[in-house]
């Protein structure tokens, strides 16, 4: 049996992260190296001839866009050498999605990409990264995962890049998808797809450019105006509104959001809630407002921040990028 060639790009997170304890809640990200970490994986029999490389080695609530910058690098050489069949990061929780959907966005689906990670310590009872890991390394060896774009494996789990989003603080089944719940279920020794891959055309869909600062504009009762035109009084290229309910906001907001759009900020409606579609209403037209449809707002926020990036500010044309593929 060929062993697929798979290159390990490592961040830290809690899947390299230790406690010191087993029994202990707290712990350190981060703390293991790539080569110790595929060492263990290969005296437990994960079958693959990896190649390791040591990005970061840190908590994801830190990741940057020079850590991003350099990911896309590494995985687009990736793509372009023979010698590799695939490529794995090892990435912390909190921010996997979103690093999932910039990479699903700017690189090409020719060879399958896999996010992985852990939500208890190496050291910890029931440590769930090394299972995450194989099941990872199951996915990304498969020939048929290759034009489905990023991917994320937790909890015997596959998820699309554009799908998932982590629903929960402490539970190995933190990870959940919208609008699709999950596009195959994977154990070390099976894997099961729920479907033919999507991504037809194998090139990019947006290019990989310095992001320009896209805040968050969080709604919430009483909002006044005063204070959302506080947190925007930087002008900035473009917001994404975490409103209530379908996208929406208090009035006094939504007229300090229509002199930003008139101006020529990309404004994004999203949706605060779990999960569910923000549609366009009628008044989007006139006030040149976005709707988030599926992404939730770290993922409207990123998306907003790469269309603008691209010099896609038309709200339009920026639209269809939010309707998907």
């Amino acid at each position: 049996m060929t062993l697929p060639r798979i290159l390990v790009l490592a961040t830290g997170g809690t899947i390299a992260g230790e406690a010191g304890d087993a029994m202990r809640h707290d712990y350190r990200p981060g703390q293991v190296g790539i080569e110790h970490y595929l060492n263990e994986a290969a005296g437990l029999g994960v079958a693959a001839q990896f190649t390791g490389r040591q990005i970061a080695n840190i908590g994801s609530e830190d990741i940057d866009a020079s850590i991003w910058s350099r990911l896309h690098t590494e995985i687009d050489s990736a793509m372009r050498d023979d010698s590799v069949d695939a490529v794995i990061v090892t990435h912390g929780t909190d921010t996997a999605e979103e690093t999932a959907f910039l990479l699903d966005l700017t690189l090409p689906s020719t060879k399958p990409v896999v996010l992985v990670g852990a939500m208890r310590p190496t050291d910890a009872v029931g440590y769930d990264g090394m299972r995450n890991f194989a099941n990872a390394v199951r996915v990304a060896g498969d020939q048929n995962a290759a034009g489905r774009g990023v991917l994320v494996v937790m909890g015997d789990r596959v998820h699309s890049a554009r799908d998932v989003r982590k629903a929960q603080t402490r539970a190995t089944e933190a990870f959940r998808g919208f609008p699709r719940e999950s596009v195959a279920i994977v154990t070390p020794s099976r894997l099961d797809w729920f479907g033919a891959p999507w991504r037809v055309d194998d090139h990019a869909l947006l290019k990989f450019l310095p992001l320009p600062e896209v805040p968050i504009l969080a709604i919430y009762a009483g909002m006044s105006a005063a204070e959302a035109a506080r947190q925007l009084a930087h002008n900035p290229p473009g917001i994404a509104v975490s409103g209530v309910g379908e996208g929406n906001m208090p009035d006094p907001v939504r007229q300090v959001l229509l002199e930003h759009a008139r101006r020529g900020a990309l404004v994004v409606r999203a949706s605060r809630t779990d999960e569910g579609l923000v549609d366009r209403l009628p008044s989007d037209d006139p006030d040149g407002f976005v709707a988030a449809r599926a992404l939730g707002v770290p993922k409207a926020r990123l998306l907003t921040a790469l269309l603008i990036a691209n010099g896609i500010t038309d709200p339009a044309e920026a639209q269809r990028y939010f309707d998907g593929r």
